[in-house]
């Protein structure tokens, strides 16, 4: 109840603006959520969720992909789906595998920490 209520006062306010200073605030709102995305996804740190011990390939990329939520998946996904490949493909043992994905993933938290 009380967003419909904040989300009417904004929108009031915003109709009884120029259209320049809407414009205006429209900038400034999205400057603000940038910089709060930018400073939650610094300020997280990762979450310690056990590995099991009969853990697959794919449950420990979705593990590591919680554990470190301040990583961008894109950017993972690439190396990830290499060692994937090699435990699917190539017979690679699975806990070889988590391994390296472990490395590669805890790489990645270490140089989104250096900015």
């Amino acid at each position: 109840m009380k967003r419909k209520i904040e989300d009417k006062k904004l929108l009031d306010l915003f109709d009884r603006l120029a259209p320049s200073r809407q414009e205006a605030l429209i900038a400034f709102a999205e400057f603000l959520a940038v910089r709060a995305s930018d400073e939650d996804s610094s300020a997280v740190e990762p979450i310690a969720i056990p590995r099991p011990a009969d853990e697959t390939v794919t449950m420990a990329i979705r593990r590591l992909v919680r554990t470190y939520p301040m990583l961008d998946r894109r950017k993972l996904m690439a190396e990830a789906s290499q060692f994937m490949a090699q435990h699917a493909l190539e017979g690679r043992a699975a806990h070889e595998v988590i391994d390296e994905l472990e490395a590669v993933f805890r790489r990645h938290y270490e140089r989104h920490k250096r900015g």
